[in-house]
């Protein structure tokens, strides 16, 4: 197993880095600052003049593999690049056109898609021109099991008729949000995992309810936001079905394992940017007659930062290795694994970081406290912490039958 990257990737590591440093981290506030002082659910105007910035650069859609639509890296060559962006997350992955649930919905009308689906939704959201949602989780039932989904969707001679209630629809608070890939049942008597279907509804048909958005740990996070939607007697095409009738669950499992593993790329970026704003806050403050970082205890927290921090990015770089050797499904198990540890991690080392600045962490003036809330959400979305490690206890019993 080797992670030596290509001549390309290495290129797209200095590019991109230089981007940031030159681009994004100084207007970190500036992008905070539009969002205060404008209407909170509308474009960030910092963002859209970094988009053509980023474009020009050559710096977009960058997560797509093995696509005539992207950059073309594999997943191993990509886990760097996706650190990068996740070092200020939620605003640099949107500049590069890598953000989610934009990048897992793309991933799916290339792979899934008809010609005329991806003529219509596809290539504006290559563009970056309009925005997407996925909506699979509902209020009423576990949605960590795919197979408990209650959502209807119903043949009616051409067209499907959906009926249900959805909730943590990210990205439906955007304004530039036109299409959402709904996921219902609609082969009730059909086998376990081939009740379901996954179809694309246009945000605006009649009968989509955006009912409120949803804070998480008291952020909103405009203009992207969490909605809950219903959907009542919406009539959609049955050429807006993806793949087929019954598959549905395939392309949950589908979508889901690089959904996860980006998630976690990122999350290895905020570790990071957290470690480094520890140390550079120790180094400045004095406690006791003695800067922070003399302190026995603050060192032993940045080196169980360093030692957790590159174990789990070694973990992650083996589950991208694998999904680009012998693929997604294969990988299943390591993908289990880092959703588990990844977030963990950087839970632990926020949390460092957060105790190492005192009050100052729990503030708006560092990116901490925010980071912490939406990483400790990482560990429901994309399948929570219980069903991987199920999963992985399961792979490791069989070894042993």
């Amino acid at each position: 197993m080797h992670f030596d990257h290509s001549a390309k990737a290495t290129h797209l590591q200095e590019r991109l880095a230089a981007f940031m440093d030159e681009h994004i981290y100084p207007n970190e506030t500036t992008f905070r600052r539009q969002i205060a002082e404008g209407d909170r659910w509308s474009p960030v105007p910092i963002v859209e003049d970094l988009k053509a910035k980023a474009r020009a650069a050559g710096l977009w859609n960058l997560f797509l593999p093995e696509s005539e639509y992207g950059a073309g890296l594999t997943n191993i060559e990509y886990a760097p690049l996706c650190e990068i962006m996740g070092r200020a997350a939620p605003f640099a992955p949107e500049v590069f056109n890598c953000s989610a649930p934009d990048t897992g919905n793309m991933e799916v009308l290339v792979r899934y898609g008809t010609a005329e689906q991806r003529t219509q939704w596809l290539e504006p959201l290559l563009a970056g021109e309009i925005r997407s949602c996925f909506a699979m989780t509902e209020p009423d039932v576990a949605s960590s099991d795919a197979t408990n989904i209650k959502a209807a969707i119903v043949r009616d001679g051409d067209s499907y008729v959906l009926n249900g209630r959805k909730w943590w629809t990210s990205g439906a608070g955007d304004p530039r949000c036109r299409i959402a890939i709904f996921m219902g049942k609609s082969s009730p008597d059909a086998e376990r995992h081939k009740q379901q279907s996954m179809i694309l509804v246009p945000i605006d048909t009649p009968g989509v309810t955006i009912r409120r958005m949803l804070p998480v740990f008291g952020y909103d996070d405009a203009p992207h936001g969490h909605a809950e939607i219903t959907f009542e007697h919406v009539r959609v095409p049955a050429s807006n079905v993806l793949l087929g009738e019954g598959r549905g669950f395939e392309i949950a499992q589908g979508r889901l394992g690089p959904g996860r593993i980006h998630h976690c790329m990122r999350l290895i970026g905020v570790a990071e940017r957290a470690l480094e704003s520890m140390c550079r806050r120790v180094k400045g403050r004095v406690a006791f007659g003695r800067p922070l970082a003399e302190q026995g205890t603050i060192r032993a927290d940045i080196a169980e930062s360093r030692i957790e921090i590159d174990q789990a990015r070694l973990l992650t770089m083996n589950a991208a290795f694998l999904m680009d050797t012998v693929g997604n499904k294969a990988a299943r198990n390591e993908l289990a694994m880092v959703k588990v540890a990844v977030p963990r991690t950087t839970l632990a080392v926020l949390d460092r970081a957060i105790q190492a600045h005192g009050a100052a962490g729990v503030s708006d003036d560092f990116f901490l406290a925010n980071a912490w809330a939406h990483t400790r959400t990482i560990r429901l979305a994309d399948g929570p912490d219980e069903v991987h490690r199920e999963a992985i206890a399961k792979a490791e019993l069989r070894k042993q039958a």
